[in-house]
């Protein structure tokens, strides 16, 4: 498959059977996907399970897409979707610690250790935020996401989006305050 093939390509080749497409439209986004359904329901196997729902609906629903989004936002709504419905009843999530860590290439053992606790502690304080705001920092941060794409995921408007952006940031920086976390990178 032709990497410059675009998403809506493949999935306008999806929607004819073509099973390589499929392949290629899994390859590009499955590992992202999987992130951002970990992050929202913390369990592995119920992620990976989503990730593989989200592509059979895919293949059975490519002929109804009608590009009023990128294909990308497309399949983060579909996966937040099954995820919301994953999680129902569940009352603790968590975002791996792992992930808020920055990896620098020319950091050496000390702020690499420093790195790793300061990415424990923000990947804890970033548990504590609600439901809410974690997925718009998640969407935002994590996947690049603008803000309009986000509102389209999450199926709220822009300026929603915009008020729980500053309500995250504000409560993480508080908790990173308490947490005795500064701003910067040592």
């Amino acid at each position: 498959m032709d990497i410059r093939v675009s998403d809506e390509d493949l999935i306008k080749q999806i929607a004819t059977g073509d099973r390589l497409a499929l392949d290629a439209l899994y390859r590009r986004h499955g590992v992202r996907l999987y992130r951002f359904l970990l992050r929202l329901i913390n369990n592995e196997t119920i992620a990976e399970d989503i990730v593989s729902d989200v592509f059979f609906d895919v293949w059975q629903q490519a002929g109804r897409f009608e590009a009023r989004s990128s294909a990308s936002t497309w399949l983060f709504a579909i996966a937040r979707f099954k995820a919301l419905s994953a999680r129902r009843g569940r009352q603790h999530l968590e975002l791996g610690s792992d992930e808020a860590m920055i990896e620098d290439p020319s950091d050496d053992p000390e702020n690499l250790m420093l790195k790793a606790d300061k990415g424990k502690i923000i990947g804890r304080c970033l548990s504590k935020l609600s439901v809410l705001h974690r997925e718009v920092i998640d969407l935002v941060y994590y996947h690049g996401k603008s803000i309009e794409e986000v509102g389209k995921i999450l199926n709220i408007p822009e300026n929603t989006v915009k008020t729980r952006m500053f309500q995250a940031r504000k409560r993480l920086s508080e908790l990173l305050a308490t947490a005795g976390v500064d701003r910067g990178w040592p």
